[in-house]
């Protein structure tokens, strides 16, 4: 609040001083400021990012979407998530190589990814693997392995 117990701009917003920290390069963490954890979710489907999406808000993580492979490369270096779920079959271009272009850029290098797919083949999983992926889920999802594959990947067994 402001003076006279006038909300300030941000509040009158319904935004907190810190929402524009990650776009003006601050790392929240660096100077202190607690915040829930982000995930990238990154599928051409919206029923799959519908699903995900309420599955991980409801455990009280921010989430972040994008639709195929190199938006999610550009939303990876631009909101530094603490964990990213990937499809493999996108437009554009595929999990499999957004999972090898993330690996490949010291940005990016060290955050966790769980390929989420319908393509359960041996050959695609061994395919994430060895391009660097940490965890590896088939469609349909179900809810409880997903969670415990995020709360492994986030060190995070108690919620946010």
């Amino acid at each position: 609040m402001g003076r006279g117990g006038r909300p300030t701009g941000a509040e009158s917003m319904g935004t907190s001083r810190t929402d524009d920290l990650p776009r003006m390069g601050i790392d929240e963490r660096r100077i202190g400021v607690t915040s829930r954890k982000k995930i990238l979710l990154v599928d051409d489907s919206s029923t799959a990012l519908l699903l995900s999406r309420m599955v991980l808000q409801g455990m009280s993580y921010d989430v972040v979407t994008a639709r195929d492979g190199l938006e999610g490369l550009e939303k990876a270096k631009q909101v530094h998530p603490d964990l990213i779920l990937l499809d493999v079959m996108m437009p554009r271009m595929d999990g499999i190589e957004a999972c090898k272009r993330l690996r490949d850029d010291p940005a990016t290098a060290s955050i966790p990814i769980i390929m989420v797919t319908t393509r359960g083949e041996e050959a695609i999983a061994e395919a994430s693997y060895a391009y660097g992926c940490n965890e590896f889920v088939t469609k349909p999802v179900d809810a409880a392995e997903l969670l415990a594959k995020v709360r492994n990947c986030l060190g995070d067994w108690e919620g946010t």
